[in-house]
């Protein structure tokens, strides 16, 4: 998105965004990550991921498209993309993690129950406790299609569904109606876990370096945005 969004010292002055409660993952075992393309999961939930991780807990990631990078897609840029993927989760302390790669052409994600794609969610999240994917809020189509199906997968299997929003600090604001707020939690990050994550996030050259441009030659991922990634807690929104 080239439009200027919300600041992430608008997002800071708010007093509510402090105040959500706490969830606390302890306990969990088994956790499957959904991101609709690389590097999705690790700027949402990427302190969640390391503590996940340091815990002992199995963790699969799947990653539903190769990338979201302007112009074709190709196996030199898709390879790139999912070796970032892997170095970022060595970098979280989570490298055991199975990596799933579904390779779907980003942009072009279908939704609905008798998808594919809620199929192999299924059977990707068979014998896992919890499912981690998008918000279906989120403004993309990727992120709109990819959160539907783990919702219907999570359903099917039985696991916990907690969703993670990324585009929506982009495109809300405080107490913004849009956002189900009283549903929110906060999983609080401690110090050395936001190191990680910080470093995690910047392996993804290709999103925020100068292989990731718009056609207008911004930055997919600019400063700014990244700025709402490196909070002391990561918001969720766990299932009713």
């Amino acid at each position: 998105m080239d439009e200027a969004g919300t600041s992430e010292t608008t997002w800071r002055g708010w007093r509510a965004l402090r105040e959500f409660p706490a969830l606390h993952l302890a306990g969990i075992t088994s956790a499957v990550v959904v991101t609709p393309h690389p590097g999705d999961e690790v700027l949402a939930v990427g302190g969640t991921i390391a503590m996940l991780a340091a815990a002992g807990v199995r963790l699969r990631v799947i990653v539903v498209t190769d990338e979201d990078l302007p112009g074709p897609v190709t196996t030199r840029s898709a390879r790139c993309r999912l070796d970032e993927e892997i170095e970022a989760l060595r970098t979280l302390g989570a490298l055991d993690a199975h990596v799933l790669r579904l390779g779907l052409l980003g942009g072009a994600v279908r939704s609905g129950a008798d998808s594919e794609l809620a199929g192999a969610l299924a059977d990707a999240c068979s014998g896992f406790e919890l499912c981690v994917a998008p918000w279906e809020g989120d403004p993309h189509s990727d992120h709109e299609a990819t959160a539907h199906a783990a919702d219907i997968a999570a359903r099917k299997v039985g696991a916990s569904l907690l969703s993670y929003p990324v585009w929506m600090w982009h495109w809300a604001s405080p107490g913004d109606d849009r956002v189900p707020w009283a549903s929110a939690y906060r999983i609080v990050l401690s110090e050395q876990i936001r190191r990680r994550k910080t470093a995690a996030i910047s392996c993804f050259a290709t999103r925020i370096g100068i292989y990731g441009r718009t056609p207008s030659g911004a930055a997919l991922l600019p400063p700014e945005q990244i700025a709402h990634f490196a909070r002391e807690a990561e918001l969720v929104f766990p299932d009713a």
